[in-house]
Formats: C-alpha cells, structure tokens, sequence
C-alpha cells in the first residue's frame, strides 16, 4: 500500500494529479481512494488530496503518516514536511520553494517542475512533471496507465495535449533518476 499527500494551491493541478493516479491505480485493478481539500478561498488557495493505492482493500481514505508527500508550494511543505513517514519520500517542486527540507530521515527529491513545464513550452504541465518523477521513484503505477487515463478523463478536443503532457512526465521521471 502507498498512501500520498499531494498539495499545493488552487490551480496548479493537484487534484488533477490524484485523480490521475487513482484511475491509472483502477486500470491496473488495484484499491484505490481520493479524497480531496479545498481551503476556503475561492482563487489561489491552498488545495490538497490524499490517495491511497493497494493491492489489498482500504481501511480508510485518511492518511495521517503518509509514505509520500508531493509539496507544489512552500506553504505545502511547511504543513506536510513532518507528516511523512519515516523513510518515506517528500518531492518539492524547487522552482516556487527555496527553503530545503529540514528532516535527514526521508528521501527529499527536488524537482524543478515549473521550469522543466515552461521548457516544454506550458506552465501547466508542472504538475505532469512531478507525476513523472512520483511514478519513476515509486513505481506507484504505469506511465501506460497515466495516459490511459489522460485519454479516458480529458475531453476528445484536448486529446491533442496527451503528448506534451507524455513528454512532461518522461521529463519528470528522467530527473529523478
């Protein structure tokens, strides 16, 4: 079982991100939950979502020692920094977060996601790039099955973004190895 916390404010396709792991977990018929959390602002607020992907059926969506931890933003990192479990993975987006990661007893794997999306020519693949390297270190599930379900969640007139958001996540999982 993999539980993740992926956060970061409105818009920067976090819930995206969940929703693409959970299906790709139903495509390759694994348990899967999402559950979403939206601050109460209506623009530009802090959005997060905790998934959990296994083999075995799941207790319960509510995750409070994650084994992953994906921080799009600082704010992200300074809630959920001392969340992750022991030995467990923290992925920060270092194009918007400076600061480094305080604890020596996870994996801290700093990906500059947004500058990574804008040289792939859109700023709204950043997102993609952490999914790639979330899948390339833990294996959660198939980069078959993220396009997959690219294919099955985005509406036939944006099916022409599958390819630049592939690429995104091919950029994502090359850098963290």
């Amino acid at each position: 079982m993999l539980e993740i916390i992926m956060a970061g404010f409105g818009g920067q396709g976090v819930m995206s991100m969940g929703q693409l792991i959970t299906y790709s977990g139903m495509i390759e018929d694994k348990e899967v939950s999402w559950m979403p959390s939206y601050g109460p602002e209506m623009r530009g607020g802090t959005a997060n979502c905790t998934v959990v992907v296994s083999e075995n059926p799941i207790g319960s969506p509510v995750v409070t020692e994650p084994d992953v931890v994906i921080a799009m933003n600082l704010p992200s990192l300074d809630k959920f920094e001392s969340q992750v479990k022991p030995g467990g993975v923290l992925i920060v987006n270092s194009s918007l977060i400076e600061r480094k990661c305080e604890r020596d007893d996870i994996t801290v794997i700093e990906v500059p996601a947004n500058d990574i999306a804008n040289e792939l020519g859109s700023s709204k693949i950043a997102n993609m790039v952490v999914l790639g390297s979330l899948i390339a270190q833990t294996n959660v599930v198939k980069k078959d099955s993220v396009i997959g379900a690219l294919k099955k969640v985005l509406p036939e007139h944006r099916h022409n973004l599958i390819p630049l958001n592939e690429q995104a996540i091919d950029k994502g999982s090359e850098y963290c190895k």
